[in-house]
């Protein structure tokens, strides 16, 4: 029986984090060999150098293509990929993939992608569909679908507007998010062995805030994230019982300035805040299961939260569109709103925690059509 090799690409360590129980999955398959190439921000010591976590969970990463420039600008990403592109076309005629599998909607994620489709490589993409108005990514996601031979996609109503592009339904599988396989799967931290880990003390009121620059405006990231900071030193100022835990942005146009505000926030609040570059899935998780309030623009608000029964102030038009249980409350970065979601949280009026998006066994899902269904369209 022939062995297919199967190829994953990453570029961040919140993708991996996904990805992981996938990789996990295909590694058991004795007709699958798994292929790894890290690229981006996991090569970066700027984001913490994760490709080591990737190492350290047991995993081999066959090529580590470098494509991340030092910039904050569209400049940059543009050339990022282009440099992305020299080394995935390197990478991927030495590795001789039977398929490829790309998740989300980054822009090395479409570079990646776009390599392998000139290499005739067949695509399966993880998440098309979905909807995020507020960043590119929405048109890198909607463009890596375009040229892919397989979608998994997370619920019902993401693979109608594939088929609205005009995508084959027979192509196009419906599996959940991976995400809640981690949740299902995952030993956590207890809060004791929390604090422990990450040498801090969780107080009466945590926030986890995590912010990533809207790219589809220049500098309005920078100004909503200005009011969410004047919100949290307002909070701080009231409540000192009050500890809040940032995760650093992504390497998008901006990110970095977002990162610097955070440094100086909690070099000014070292007693109520606390800043990590890369937390990893398990601590990530854990803190999600004890934390009050998830605050900011990413998806993990709208796809993990709701399973811990944990609230989220979900700022700004980023993950417009995407599909949310009703424990999301949408605000502008306007300070006024922010206390009143803020307020209604703690005041217990949030009960509703309703999972959307599966039932926790993605990654035994997608292995199963995969063998299934294996080969070019």
């Amino acid at each position: 029986m022939k062995t297919y090799k199967v190829c994953v690409f990453t570029g961040t360590r919140a993708e991996y984090g996904l990805l992981k129980p996938l990789m996990e999955e295909i590694q058991k398959q004795s007709e699958f060999e798994l292929q790894i190439v890290a690229s981006c921000m996991h090569l970066s010591p700027e984001f913490g150098l994760t490709y080591q976590e990737i190492e350290k969970d047991g995993f081999k990463i066959n090529e580590k293509a470098e494509m991340l420039l030092s910039s904050d600008t569209p400049v940059g990403t543009v050339k990022s990929m282009g440099v992305g592109m020299i080394g995935y076309a390197d990478a991927l005629k030495r590795l001789k993939p039977d398929l490829v599998i790309v998740l989300g909607d980054r822009f090395e994620a479409l570079a990646f992608a776009v390599s392998a489709y000139i290499l005739r490589i067949p695509i399966a993409h993880l998440y098309g569909g979905e909807v995020t108005e507020g960043v590119l990514d929405q048109g890198f996601r909607d463009a890596i679908s375009m040229i892919s031979d397989y979608h998994f996609v997370s619920t019902f109503i993401y693979k109608k507007r594939l088929i609205n592009f005009g995508i084959q339904d027979n192509r196009i599988f419906e599996v959940g998010e991976l995400g809640i396989d981690n949740i299902r799967k995952m030993v956590l931290f207890s809060r004791k062995d929390l604090e422990k880990e990450l040498n801090l003390k969780l107080r009466k009121i945590n926030l986890l805030v995590t912010y990533h620059p809207v790219t589809t405006e220049t500098q309005k990231s920078i100004n909503e994230f200005k009011s969410l900071l004047n919100f949290l030193q307002d909070l701080i100022n009231e409540r000192k019982d009050t500890l809040i835990i940032f995760t650093y942005s992504n390497a998008d146009p901006e990110g970095r300035q977002i990162n610097r505000s955070i440094d100086e926030f909690v070099n000014k609040n070292y007693n109520n805040a606390q800043a990590f570059i890369n937390l990893g899935q398990k601590k990530y998780l854990s803190l999600l299961k004890y934390i009050d309030v998830v605050i900011g623009n990413s998806s993990s608000g709208i796809v993990e939260a709701p399973l811990f029964k944990k609230p989220t102030i979900n700022v700004g038009n980023r993950q417009k569109g995407r599909l949310k249980s009703t424990s999301v409350i949408d605000v502008t970065a306007d300070e006024k709103e922010l206390k009143n979601a803020l307020n209604m949280i703690l005041n217990r009026k949030i009960k509703n925690f309703r999972n959307l998006y599966g039932d926790g066994y993605s990654a035994e899902k997608i292995v199963k059509i995969l063998k299934k269904n294996f080969g070019r369209k």
